[in-house]
């Protein structure tokens, strides 16, 4: 089941970005050193209570006067309206209740969304109750009073978020075991040709599925009697005069397609070939551990003297050097070139992310990987690696037990993966790692 959506809305400075990272904390994936990632802090992890959710913030505003300002505010409620499960719609209590939080208030009510009401810089709930209480008349139920700045009311605040998303999930559950295909890539890249033609190739739409509210197309799709749930993100861009709000709306909605998929196609142009928006994006679904398909578009427009697929293949590995793992295949939209190897590429990275090991396999591969290249040393102490098991799927997550975590090297973790990749097919998906400390005594394992 994907992860659900929170997205933040609120005025200028009524401190939404201290609130991002009160609740993201350290854990902020997207600036991690990957390449190709975008550095912007859009969107982050955050676990609470065993509950775990993707925090989205829909973005700053600078207006320019009170219109532009009011404009603004409601693309940016659009944008958590269209994407997220739930809202936090921030306001801020020395400002009291002005006339966007209202605006924005009614478009919130409208969307039949849950909408968690929060009240920033109260540092004293005794003092300044009467300005909390002032914002009951937007209609959205109770008021949380926090001081993101203070961290005080944070808990309160995460207690009502998971109140809610944990009935936003359970809508999911019926369409849970149909695996989902994300179709992802910038604009005019052939995303809806591509959707078009898989429906003409399958012969049979079983049907739009009712009740989607995000900003994306479900459709269910069968192919040789299997059924598939195709999420498109094609066509529905917003008009915008600012370049960077576009794209900040345009990462949004692909990390909401990614976060709901267990495959992702990845679609490039092949005349216009591999940009860097297309490894930003394939960054993202790298980032959240999900299978992968690059799916080369338009090849029969490639001029094939002067571009070989292999060549072109290894152009494509070049600017994806972080996910060597990424299937590719050449296909064409237009004509159908290739197009139903898509399903057999979608059913292979699906087996290979669900794909579990046995422990006994697993040290075999282990202790072959050592023999035949000893761990590192540092300082006159070698690494250890104890035992290894395999403890999740999708992507597939192995724990290894070490003497000294500081020991396992990013180059030797590496040599590991690929020692396992060697031994078993997990083509098209990340392979995540988990390193624990273990004292010789007990083996390395879990007493």
């Amino acid at each position: 089941m994907s992860k659900p959506i929170v997205a933040i809305v609120g005025r200028p400075n009524v401190g939404k970005s201290t609130l991002f990272n009160a609740l993201a904390g350290e854990n902020i994936s997207i600036v991690k050193d990957t390449p190709g990632v975008t550095r912007d802090r859009i969107y982050a992890e955050v676990s609470w209570t065993g509950y775990e959710f993707t925090l989205i913030d829909t973005g700053g505003i600078e207006p320019e006067s009170g219109d532009v300002l009011l404009r603004q505010m409601r693309e940016q409620a659009q944008i958590a309206i269209d994407t997220a499960d739930v809202i936090i719609f921030l306001v801020d209590a020395r400002d009291g209740l002005v006339d966007a939080d209202s605006s924005v208030a009614d478009m919130l009510r409208r969307a039949k969304k849950p909408v968690v009401l929060v009240v920033n810089k109260v540092d004293s709930f005794a003092k300044q109750q009467a300005s909390v209480y002032e914002f009951y008349s937007l209609g959205l139920g109770d008021p949380v009073p926090i001081s993101s700045a203070n961290r005080q009311g944070i808990g309160e605040l995460l207690d009502e978020v998971t109140k809610d998303f944990e009935a936003a999930s359970d809508e999911e559950d019926s369409e849970d075991k149909i695996p989902r295909v994300a179709i992802v890539g910038r604009p005019n890249v052939g995303k809806s040709s591509m959707i078009n033609r898989l429906l003409g190739e399958s012969r049979l739409l079983v049907s739009d599925i009712a009740g989607t509210t995000r900003d994306a197309v479900d459709t269910k799709v069968t192919f040789n009697k299997k059924e598939y749930v195709f999420i498109d993100t094609a066509g529905l861009r917003r008009k915008s005069k600012v370049k960077e709000e576009l794209e900040r709306y345009s990462i949004i909605r692909t990390v909401t397609a990614v976060e709901r998929a267990d495959v992702v196609v990845l679609v490039i142009d092949a005349v216009t070939g591999i940009a860097e928006q297309d490894a930003k994006i394939a960054g993202i679904a790298h980032d959240r551990g999900k299978g992968i398909v690059v799916a080369v578009n338009k090849w029969d427009a490639v001029e094939k003297e002067t571009n070989t697929s292999r060549e072109y293949e290894a152009r494509i590995r070049q600017i994806l050097a972080y996910m060597p793992y990424a299937e590719i295949l050449f296909v064409s939209a237009v004509s159908g070139q290739r197009l139903p190897k898509l399903f057999d590429a979608i059913d292979l990275v699906i087996e290979n992310q669900n794909r579990r090991i046995t422990t006994g396999l697993l040290n075999q591969i282990l202790a072959e990987a050592v023999a035949l290249n000893s761990p590192p040393m540092d300082k006159g102490k070698r690494l250890k690696l104890y035992y290894m098991t395999q403890v999740a799927v999708a992507p597939p997550t192995f724990i290894i037990f070490v003497n000294d975590k500081k020991l396992m090297h990013f180059s030797y973790q590496r040599y590991i993966e690929n020692k396992i990749r060697e031994s078993f097919d997990f083509r098209g998906t990340s392979l995540r790692f988990i390193i624990r400390e273990r004292t010789e005594k007990d083996g390395g394992r879990e007493n």
